[in-house]
């Protein structure tokens, strides 16, 4: 029998066989065919959140992570039926990232295709901090918490700012929040989905403080900051859904004032798309104003921000 051959190209090695066992192989096992990258018709509930995730400008890592949980609980239904065992991963999550990077977004649309799946009966998403899970005394916290986690169940609980729990110390009553939280997270975590979010930096601290949990958040999303060619395209998508336009030299000024506020601030300081949204209901705002006192409502003026329509926050 003819036995592989090994040659080194380029430094890589690698297994010529002959003809006879290469076809025998690749009826057995055909894992070097061809994989198509584009998704099948019938997965309609993923083209939709795909649709809206294009929406959205940058964070190509999230989207990938979203298309793979999607494949994987899809994946284990159809192993279900075939009588395989089955994963049964909780879903809770992290979102790592500065302000206004679209976590609470993302957030949205995770319940909405969780809804679709039948992963989620509700699919709803309940938002809170630290002043709706923490108490004034002994107990109350735990009411409160687990009031949150039952208007939750069948949805998202999305905490911001989880780290704040922490920051109290070991006599604070957040760290009892933390503890409901943990225990619900294992007793419920078929019924709802803990989404924690926070600085990435403040988040691996607040990992620290409970040994359970870091093992119960399988899936971490990392959001990171916008560029200011991305900050520009969401400004741009922003003026086109309300039918508005900037004039060349209105957004030539908003670069520069971008290019200044990534180089002053720190990343933390900086409220990335949130700010641009800002920037651009202010701007409509003054610019309405300066139309009204010109009298002059041709469509040209009506859809235009000039530069000095501009209003940003230090203004």
């Amino acid at each position: 029998m003819d036995q592989p051959m090994r040659m080194k190209n380029n430094g890589q090695i690698s297994i010529v066989l002959n003809s006879q066992k290469r076809n025998e192989l690749s009826k057995a096992a055909p894992d070097s065919q061809v994989v198509p990258k584009i998704i099948p018709p019938e997965h309609a509930a993923l083209k939709e959140i795909e649709e809206e995730l294009g929406a959205l400008v940058g964070m190509e890592e999230m989207k990938r992570m979203i298309k793979e949980i999607y494949a994987w609980i899809y994946v284990n239904k159809k192993r279900e039926e075939m009588g395989l065992k089955a994963g049964k991963q909780a879903l809770h999550m992290m979102f790592k990232g500065n302000p206004g990077t679209g976590k609470t977004t993302v957030a949205r649309l995770i319940g909405k295709l969780f809804l679709k799946m039948n992963v989620l009966a509700k699919g709803h998403l309940i938002e809170a901090e630290r002043a709706d899970l923490v108490g004034e005394y002994i107990g109350h916290t735990a009411q409160k918490t687990r009031d949150l986690i039952k208007k939750s169940l069948g949805g998202i609980l999305f905490i911001d700012e989880a780290y704040s729990l922490g920051r109290g110390g070991e006599k604070d009553f957040g760290k009892e929040a933390i503890d409901t939280l943990v225990k619900h997270m294992e007793d419920k975590q078929h019924e709802f989905i803990l989404i924690l979010a926070g600085y990435s930096r403040e988040m691996q601290y607040f990992l620290s403080l409970n040994p359970g949990l870091h093992s119960r958040f399988p899936l971490v999303i990392d959001f990171p900051d916008y560029s200011i060619d991305q900050l520009m395209e969401i400004a741009a998508r922003m003026l086109k859904e309300r039918e508005y336009v900037l004039s060349h030299e209105a957004e030539r000024k908003i670069r520069a004032h971008l290019v200044l506020c990534k180089s002053a601030l720190s990343p933390s300081g900086f409220s990335n798309g949130r700010y641009v949204r800002n920037i651009i209901e202010k701007s409509i705002r003054s610019q309405s104003m300066r139309i009204l006192i010109q009298n002059s409502y041709d469509r040209h003026d009506l859809m235009t921000i000039r530069s000095n329509d501009l209003v940003f926050e230090e203004d």
